[in-house]
């Protein structure tokens, strides 16, 4: 009987160790990436709506999250953040765009984004933000945003852009220098934006501005998908780019121990 008693104490402390050590392993592969998405509306002065752009949050969101990422969702002012309702046309619909409009857990937690200044890098392994032409009117001269994307590229974590999100790059520096300096990276062009009417309505053409900052700006034909990785800056240069730009920042937070 003191043998059965022995052999069972063994057992179950033998389970209780491999379930522990189970526990450990989980946490410690489970990756946790912050989206920052824009909470400007206005498109300039032309009475008209923006914000983000649907695809180029839903698609890069279940690339992510259906890999075991874990996502949080922050916004200049917290809340809601306003999508651009061109995206939300029929004709800009994708796959992704589909299984967001019915997803209720996600669109819950679009509703209740987290305040920008209120997160800290440190909760995270990478940082991505979606793009739309909101991020050129709030998030391109947020300082909170740049001391954000700083903090994430200095304690050497991924930092991955699309579209015209991009141009939350013009003003961030690293140790006194632009971070885009010599940087290879791309972004919605001049041309895409000329192709969609809005060359004299944005503030500033994001291929100009990354070059005028020092960074090596490249593109490929307009619409197609392309995205440029220099170290642990990720960029892509429009909305089919999304998901390129999301196996990029997945690839490095798998090779990251």
């Amino acid at each position: 009987m003191r043998k059965i008693a022995i052999f069972v104490v063994l057992a179950l402390t033998t389970v209780s160790c491999i379930t522990a050590t189970a526990q450990k392993q989980n946490k410690k592969v489970m990756k946790k990436v912050l989206f920052v998405l824009t909470s400007h509306d206005k498109l300039g002065d032309t009475g008209e709506k923006t914000g983000y752009w649907t695809e180029e949050f839903a698609a890069p969101y279940y690339e992510l999250a259906d890999k075991g990422v874990q996502i949080d969702i922050a916004t200049p002012l917290g809340g809601q953040p306003p999508v651009d309702p061109k995206s939300d046309n029929p004709s800009a619909a994708t796959g992704d765009t589909k299984r967001l409009d019915k997803d209720t857990e996600v669109l819950a937690k679009l509703k209740n984004t987290k305040k920008l200044s209120e997160v800290n890098q440190a909760d995270y392994d990478a940082v991505f933000y979606p793009g739309g032409h909101g991020p050129l009117w709030d998030l391109a001269t947020d300082k909170t945003s740049g001391a954000l994307i700083e903090a994430f590229y200095t304690h050497n974590k991924p930092v991955a852009f699309v579209c015209h999100s991009p141009a939350v790059l013009k003003n961030v520096k690293v140790n006194g220098e632009f971070l885009v300096k010599g940087k290879n990276v791309t972004g919605f062009s001049n041309t895409e934006e000329a192709a969609v009417g809005l060359t004299d309505i944005v503030p500033f053409l994001l291929e100009d501005a990354l070059q005028a900052k020092g960074a090596t700006y490249s593109k490929v034909a307009d619409w197609h998908p392309y995205a440029v990785e220099d170290g642990l800056l990720i960029t892509g240069q429009n909305p089919a780019s999304s998901k390129l730009v999301a196996e990029k920042l997945l690839h490095q937070l798998n090779a990251k121990k």
